[in-house]
């Protein structure tokens, strides 16, 4: 119990340090700028402690779940020295999280809302869903992809940057061609998938990889799986949009 409490402890101090400048602005702009009390004072306190408290056992769960896992697993697929698993485990690791990730069904569900109400879909629950479950779908597919081929340029070395321009060359091409209504879902759905659930397991992959790989650098090779799964999904929701139109 020891053991937990004092990072618990020292994580809570971290969690205030870092929520402060939030909290001050908040403040400053409220009691000097606007020159108001602040509105329901003890429930505003009670949330900022609940922040607070999920921000600390969110960072914990990190550090000992989610990264430890996520290494592990990447240096027993090294060991075991199969290209295809390895590449299936990248797939189904970008597709599952993003599947899961939080902000991307709050972006897909607001998304087919306008959509209906804009006209360019059905008014009604099924069509609603279907389009938003189609955006999450083209989002969970492409950020499996991109971890795949991050992956595949860990193993085989190939230059971070040669992927990432390529990437805004095929964002580029795609937005002349898309129809401006799914033009600014997509940008937003690439960056709502690199949020709480993805990030911390395809960083963890990437590193786990980059350091069980000889005359891989885990600074160097190990990281930029993130940068460029944000990438991939704007272009395929915005291949999604042409489908659709």
């Amino acid at each position: 119990m020891r053991a937990l409490l004092r990072p618990f402890a020292r994580q809570i101090l971290n969690s205030l340090r870092d929520l402060a400048p939030i909290f001050l602005v908040i403040a400053v702009f409220q009691l000097l700028v606007l020159q108001q009390p602040i509105p329901n004072l003890f429930d505003l306190l009670a949330g900022a402690l609940l922040v607070v408290v999920g921000l600390t056992l969110f960072v914990l769960g990190l550090e000992m779940g989610l990264f430890p896992l996520g290494e592990s697993m990447a240096h027993d697929f090294a060991r075991k020295g199969s290209m295809f698993w390895l590449l299936t485990f990248g797939f189904a690791l970008g597709f599952g999280t993003t599947v899961a990730e939080p902000a991307l069904i709050a972006v897909t569900g607001e998304a087919a809302r306008v959509a209906a109400e804009a006209g360019l879909i059905e008014a009604s629950d099924q069509a609603r869903s279907q389009f938003a479950n189609g955006l999450r779908l083209s989002v969970a597919i492409a950020v499996g992809l991109a971890i795949m081929i991050g992956v595949l340029r860990i193993i085989m070395g190939w230059p971070l940057h040669y992927l990432i321009i390529g990437g805004y060359i095929g964002v580029v091409l795609m937005t002349r061609h898309a129809p401006p209504e799914i033009i600014g879902v997509a940008y937003d759905a690439g960056g709502v998938t690199t949020s709480t659930i993805t990030v911390p397991l395809v960083a963890a992959l990437g590193v786990g990889l980059a350091s069980s790989i000889k005359g891989r650098n885990p600074v160097v090779d190990g990281f930029g799986l993130i940068a460029f799964a944000s990438l991939t999904p704007m272009i395929f929701v915005m291949g999604y949009g042409i489908l659709l139109s």
